[in-house]
């Protein structure tokens, strides 16, 4: 039996680190999937047991969950921008597979979902919960979808282990990919659109709360079955994102920042999502199309269930939890 194992699929990925570093914090065994030539020695030196491997290939998860009866397992492996539309299936469907049927000792399975499976919205007031309607967004909201239905038919038919599913949106946070950065960048500049007047609202999750609502939903007993959302405390209209971030690099960090916020007419994100379809439709994706065809949408969602059955509370607001992605990224040499 391997009691007070935590397997962690994802392991090197943005929010993966942070799951990691907090078991380890809290002196929990960790043992981790990385892929070929990922950067895992930072993790290791933290006392995590690495496994290498493909997430797409069964024979990993095989090995991943050899001798773990007992053990917590973790599922954060996913991929959002991939080079092929193939990979959405392959790894965020079939990964999940891979795993949930290798880990039938296990204790409980936490999955990481997505809000994609649930869609966004043309209304800035709608606030989606666990019990909104699929309405699968893309390629990738297929894929997260598809293994929700997976998960939610085992969990209907009491098939071991214990399943439990988190839904997050937009991460934001330390470790942050160079994608995020180049976000920060483009609002110093001045070159980061808002699609007509920036009402449209976003949840966003600081990456460390997420970790700590993860570990909450792996502990609760309530939690065996459940679905829950994590994120923020509120969702946030996208002029107060950028003009946060605008605020956080000039007053905190002394960058010069351009005030000038470019306004785009709102049309420009439905002819992206027009043609983020017809290139996924071929088999093809663009990660510039796909993030613009969602910038006039609204991704809103409710944290009330996890905070009443988890007991789960966001660890900062949208303010210092910049403030600490930018920290981040100039202490490890980043430029923005």
């Amino acid at each position: 039996m391997s009691e007070g194992l935590y397997v962690v699929t994802g392991a090197t990925g943005w929010l993966g680190r942070r799951v990691v570093r907090a078991l380890r914090q809290a002196d929990r065994r960790a043992r981790i999937l990385a892929a070929p030539g990922e950067e895992a020695a930072d993790l290791e030196a933290l006392g995590a047991e690495l496994v290498r491997g493909d997430i797409r290939d069964p024979a990993t998860a095989k090995t991943l969950l050899a001798g773990a009866d007992g053990a917590t397992v973790l599922h954060l492996a996913g991929i959002i921008h991939p080079s092929s539309v193939k990979d959405f299936m392959a790894v965020n469907f079939g990964g999940v597979r891979h795993v949930v049927e290798q880990a039938a000792g296990a204790r409980r399975v936490v999955v990481m979902s997505s809000n994609s499976p649930i869609g966004a919205s043309r209304n800035p007031h709608e606030v989606f919960d666990e019990d909104s309607p699929y309405h699968p967004y893309m390629g990738y909201g297929r894929s997260k979808y598809a293994m929700e239905q997976w998960l939610r038919a085992r969990i209907a038919a009491g098939v071991a282990p214990e399943i439990t599913i988190i839904r997050a949106p937009w991460f934001y946070g330390p470790e942050q990919p160079a994608r995020q950065t180049r976000f920060f960048t483009m609002i110093k500049d001045g070159k980061f659109p808002l699609m007509g007047r920036g009402e449209n609202r976003r949840s966003l999750g600081y990456v460390d709360s997420l970790a700590e609502g993860i570990l909450l939903a792996a502990e609760a007993r309530i939690a065996a079955g459940r679905i829950y959302w994590l994120a923020d405390a509120r969702p946030y209209p996208m002029h107060e994102i950028v003009a946060t971030v605008r605020e956080v690099l000039r007053d905190d960090f002394g960058f010069k920042v351009k005030s000038d916020t470019v306004h785009a007419p709102a049309i420009i994100s439905d002819v992206a999502r027009l043609a983020d379809r017809t290139l996924q439709g071929a088999g093809l994706y663009n990660q510039q199309i796909h993030v613009l065809s969602e910038m006039n949408l609204t991704i809103a969602c409710s944290i009330a269930r996890a905070q009443r059955e988890l007991g789960y509370q966001p660890l900062t607001e949208l303010r210092e939890g910049m403030r600490r992605s930018v920290a981040w990224v100039l202490e490890h040499g980043g430029k923005i």
